[in-house]
């Protein structure tokens, strides 16, 4: 029996879907925060005229915050061992969950919001270890399975939330995250056995510092964490602004629900397309099929701001969100390949970084165009996809002479 749960516990497949599991959980968080925080502002005192504002503020505000630590949980893995280090960004969210609840005011809301980025890190050491254990040949399916979650999980919180938004409230919506996440704490900690053990017992300072500069001497890697910043900058942007855009819309007493079932939709899709584009990716080439759904995606982004009413507009939202969703599920497997292999694990502490740097920039971009339309963020998107698809041909060009 023992045997038994050892080989169980350090199968990659069954390491992919504790990771798959846990990261879905960890986004259902995250898009939860993000879809009913407009919808909360007004009982936190933010007047209903500044709402669209303070959105963009809180999610550019709270996600530099945890940026600065990145480099010091790469080092903490490489000194010690990864499975505490992945533990802890979900303690991390279980505080910043409890904040949020307790806020009575905007301010605290934002430092609760703020300290969901101590999360920062986890995914990336997630995939360090499956990179381990998985088969060369099944890799770029099992990294698309796993960072599926994360756009699924960020559509499928607001669609099983919504309702309870509207009956119970957002703190009781919440309160019931904090709980599935202390699930998730205690999964992580008994449930699979960490077979790396770090080895590196250096300062931790120089450590971190060591692996900041292990990816900025990479002008390989400089070049591919530039060309995804911006590909999914815009993205991010219409992430924050697009529950704002669909109560513009909707005119009915439930808006929790609307918002939940229109994102909820653009979830489905990119289950679907995510593991495709995984597949796809495994047979023709990770950077093509990279590429090739980058341009799909920039084609597709202006559909939405041509919508007149809601279903139109989520019709077109969960198609381009889908096929954006399966681009950046994949993106993380050519980071990977990209990443020399004794570092790999410290470069993948960073996976997310262009996400979260996105996470500042794409709020703070759409604070300026909603200025004109909240569906201005649309055309927008296709136009820094575009930029960022450019910076990844290019990027394309470094990794083939490395």
């Amino acid at each position: 029996m023992t045997q038994a749960w050892s080989r169980l516990t350090t199968s990659w497949k069954w390491l992919l879907a504790l990771f798959t599991l846990a990261s879905l959980v960890e986004t259902i968080f995250w898009g939860q925060m993000a879809a009913f925080t407009p919808l909360y502002l007004p009982r936190l005192g933010v007047p209903p005229q500044q709402v669209v504002l303070w959105t963009g503020i809180i999610a550019a505000v709270a996600g530099a915050l945890g940026i600065p630590f990145l480099p010091f949980w790469g080092a903490l893995a490489d000194r010690y061992a990864r499975q505490p280090v992945i533990v802890r960004s979900y303690v991390a969210h279980m505080l910043a969950g409890i904040v949020a609840i307790l806020a009575g005011n905007v301010w605290v809301f934002l430092l609760g919001r703020s300290l969901m980025t101590l999360s920062l890190g986890n995914s990336g050491l997630m995939m360090t270890t499956l990179s381990e254990s998985a088969p060369p040949r099944r890799l770029g399916l099992a990294f698309a399975i796993m960072n599926s979650a994360a756009p699924v999980g960020v559509f499928l919180g607001p669609l099983a939330g919504g309702p309870v938004v509207d009956r119970l409230g957002f703190p009781a919506l919440i309160a019931i995250d904090v709980g599935l996440l202390f699930v998730i704490v205690l999964v992580l900690s008994l449930g699979y056995r960490d077979k790396f053990q770090g080895s590196d017992r250096g300062p931790l300072l120089r450590m971190a510092g060591d692996s900041v500069r292990i990816v900025w001497r990479s002008l390989r890697l400089r070049a591919l964490f530039a060309a995804l910043f911006v590909l999914f900058a815009g993205w991010i942007m219409v992430l924050t602004y697009i529950p704002v855009a669909i109560t513009a819309l909707y005119h009915g007493n439930q808006p929790g629900t609307a918002v939940g079932v229109v994102l909820g939709a653009g979830g489905l899709i990119a289950l679907v397309v995510s593991p495709l584009l995984g597949a796809l990716a495994d047979r023709f080439g990770h950077w093509r099929v990279l590429i090739a759904g980058s341009i799909v995606a920039v084609l597709l982004w202006p559909l939405p701001a041509l919508a007149t009413n809601l279903v139109a507009l989520g019709a077109a939202y969960a198609v381009v969100n889908g096929v954006t969703s399966g681009v950046f599920a994949i993106s993380f497997t050519v980071l990977s390949v990209s990443a020399p292999r004794d570092v790999r694990g410290r470069v993948m502490t960073f996976a997310y970084l262009p996400t979260n740097l996105g996470s500042i920039a794409g709020p703070a971009i759409g604070s300026l165009v909603t200025q004109l339309s909240v569906f201005a963020v649309f055309p927008t998107a296709a136009v820094i996809m575009l930029l960022g698809l450019g910076m990844l041909l290019y990027a394309r060009t470094r990794a083939e002479i490395a």
